[in-house]
């Protein structure tokens, strides 16, 4: 695997883009690829994929058809898969790291990250900007979708929040995202209300928003899933719907008993197998997406431990940003044997769950949780690490890929332009040196993307010191 491989292809962007930017032709033709359709995990051998402008105008056998005039280039053997979608990242920390979150966006697509889901911040206005200049490719990113602000309660943790309280609260604040042009609503409970938050879900779904978030622990999850709740963020939540004990947990956190980790720790205790096989099937046949950022958790969860100044990626990340790893550090270091165990034990937990959800036919979403304040957790690796922890879980390779693009634009509704390698879609694309469904951690092993029709490659990179995991 190309430890090293984003850095390079950060470098080749200055050095080689004009080498390989579209005015040598009207089309581009990749030839010599075997193209994996992601919904089934079939290869077409030996295929071609003409590419005009950022769309991909046709797939077919080598030499199959008249190409004349294209722009021919071999990728003999290698694997075409959809560019990759990190479905839970942060643009975020006030306008003294809005330089810093732009400068980190390359670092997405020198690991095949063509598109992300940014989960709630304060750059609103810089995110937006940032996405006309990716759109004309004045600038080098992925396509973001995005939040806004989250929307928590009174005195928020996060800077940038809508505060709600009233019902009137929140119909300004959704009123006000959606002048924003945001993509969904996120919502935050570090001091929100249960009954803030059913009415959040009530209004956006009235008005037809997508919705998803984190979750008061002093309401019952099949509650907020019947009011519409269109996805969840992390797995501590889902934990309300495998317990034998919700109603007496829930209650105890509504009459001011349990915080939140107290909370956590009795639901991993009261996990039930016959309670989580019914609320699964609940969650598939509502169609609720789960992202359950199991990467993060296990860095966070070592932080005591770990030493991750050697890190290679840590280099690429601006000093501003690296100091806001310190809090989690610093809160690491406090816990004691009892805590270190407690996570390891929920940690476990988390894994076995994703697994159950998967084969239950629960829609997963794959998101690294990267950004400011997530210790080490390092935009565009982080998400190939997500998928590795998926097949880890016991999912196949085709099973964590799907948790990405293919999910990720059905998520968003947008599956008939975005998602897979299919003619009339986008040309977002990240071919492979080796085939990804024999092994997940070929994601890794890249030798080209293309993200918004440009093909972003050096023949140098085959030069590159190669280490394996």
């Amino acid at each position: 695997m190309k430890t090293s491989l984003f850095s390079a292809f950060l470098l080749s962007f200055i050095l080689l883009n004009a080498c390989t930017s579209k005015n040598q032709s009207d089309q581009l033709l990749l030839t010599g690829l075997h193209v994996i359709d992601i919904e089934t995990g079939d290869i077409a051998e030996n295929h071609s994929i003409l590419i005009e402008g950022n769309t991909i105008m046709d797939i077919f056998e080598d030499g199959s058809k008249n190409t004349e005039g294209a722009r021919s280039l071999s990728m003999q053997g290698k694997f075409a898969i959809p560019g990759l979608w990190d479905m839970h990242i942060h643009l975020r920390g006030g306008q003294e790291l809005i330089g810093s979150n732009k400068e980190m966006l390359p670092l997405y697509i020198a690991n095949g990250v063509t598109t992300v889901r940014d989960a709630g911040g304060d750059l609103t206005s810089s995110i937006f900007e940032w996405r006309s200049e990716i759109k004309t490719d004045s600038l080098t990113g992925p396509y973001i979708y995005t939040s806004g602000p989250k929307i928590d309660g009174p005195d928020p943790t996060w800077e940038g929040s809508i505060e709600v309280q009233s019902s009137e609260h929140i119909t300004q604040a959704l009123d006000s995202l959606q002048s924003m042009g945001v993509d969904y609503i996120k919502i935050y409970e570090s001091t929100l209300s249960g009954e803030a938050y059913l009415e959040i879900i009530r209004q956006a779904e009235e008005r037809g928003l997508t919705v998803t978030g984190h979750m008061p622990m002093s309401i019952f999850i099949d509650d907020a899933i019947t009011a519409g709740l269109d996805g969840i963020e992390h797995l501590y939540y889902v934990l309300k719907g495998t317990s034998d004990r919700e109603g007496e947990i829930t209650s105890k956190v509504y009459n001011g008993q349990l915080g939140f980790w107290g909370a956590v720790a009795e639901l991993k205790d009261s996990y039930n197998e016959d309670t989580a096989r019914v609320f699964y099937q609940t969650l598939a046949d509502e169609n609720v997406y789960v992202v359950p950022t199991l990467h993060i958790d296990d860095v966070l969860s070592f932080l005591h431990e770990e030493d991750h100044s050697g890190d290679e990626y840590l280099q690429y990340i601006p000093d501003d940003i690296r100091q806001t790893y310190q809090r989690r550090v610093r809160s690491a270091q406090r816990r004691d044997a009892e805590a270190i165990q407690f996570e390891k034990e929920l940690n476990d937990l988390f894994k076995k769950v994703t697994r159950d959800m998967q084969q239950a036919g629960v829609k997963l979403l794959a998101g690294s949780d990267a950004g400011a304040y997530n210790s080490y957790v390092y935009p565009g690796i982080s998400l190939h690490r997500e998928l590795e922890a998926f097949v880890k879980s016991g999912m196949t390779p085709l099973q964590a890929l799907l948790a990405s693009s293919y999910n990720g634009a059905h998520f968003f509704g947008d599956y008939g332009r975005v998602g897979s390698i299919d003619a009339g879609k986008k040309a977002d694309l990240v071919i492979l040196n080796a085939n990804p469904l024999s092994d997940i951690r070929n994601t890794t092993n890249i030798h080209a993307v293309v993200s918004n029709g440009e093909l972003l490659t050096s023949e140098s990179l085959n030069e590159l010191p190669q280490t394996q995991d």
